[in-house]
């Protein structure tokens, strides 16, 4: 008889250790959260930066919003499974950098894997100069028939940061009625990828159609992923 209350109060103690672990939100929740909130969500990998230092920085999503997740803890090994629709778990705090909500110091597990997703890009061409943009922070977006115009005073169509080829790139493209400034990110597309390349080949007056995570830095400056001259 005591072994058989023994196991039952070891039952009890495991599924009470469970219960006790982190809640998964959906992204409504995760949105309601507050800032320094620890959240755990899960969600789709969609692409990464370059990883070093066993860290990563992932644009992932789910079928209601998107989630951008800063220098995530990952080893190397795992950080060649994250390829674009993997489901993964995450564990961290919810975060404000100018502007940009993100995840910070985030852990991870790997989930299902054959349940898998990858979002649409969202058109938010009417959006440009539209304060309602924000709501789509961290998603793939798309801009379409936008058209170059020069980045600073010396009428440039792009420039380099610190002027150094191989960093990152920005422009600033035009609906006609207000501008928007993108960013090449070089530790997601770097200069030996088409998207670096195309950018470098831009002229103030191209008209073109853009695909980029809408991340945010002191305003929209979303990261580029695909550019189709028109």
């Amino acid at each position: 008889m005591k072994r058989i209350l023994s196991l039952l109060v070891l039952v009890v103690l495991l599924v009470s250790l469970v219960s006790c672990g982190p809640k998964t939100m959906n992204y409504a929740e995760y949105c309601d959260a507050a800032m320094d909130a620890e959240v755990t969500v899960d969600m789709y990998v969609q692409a990464h930066q370059s990883w070093w230092d066993n860290k990563i920085t992932v644009y992932a999503a789910d079928k209601d919003g998107a989630y951008f997740l800063y220098e995530m803890a990952c080893s190397e090994e795992d950080s060649k499974k994250l390829t674009p629709g993997t489901k993964i778990r995450v564990t961290g705090v919810k975060g404000e950098y100018a502007g940009e909500v993100e995840i910070m110091n985030a852990t991870f597990e790997f989930l299902d894997s054959e349940d898998t997703y990858l979002a649409p890009a969202k058109d938010v061409t009417s959006l440009v100069g539209n304060s309602d943009l924000i709501k789509d922070m961290n998603e793939l977006v798309a801009f379409k028939g936008m058209t170059v115009v020069a980045c600073n005073d010396e009428g440039a169509a792009f420039e380099y940061q610190g002027g150094i080829q191989g960093k990152d790139i920005y422009f600033t493209l035009s609906n006609g009625t207000d501008t928007i400034s993108f960013c090449v990110e070089s530790y997601l597309t770097d200069s030996s990828s088409d998207v670096y390349k195309a950018v470098e080949g831009l002229n103030v007056g191209d008209v073109v159609d853009i695909e980029a995570f809408l991340y945010w830095y002191n305003g929209a400056n979303p990261h580029v992923t695909k550019v189709t001259v028109k």
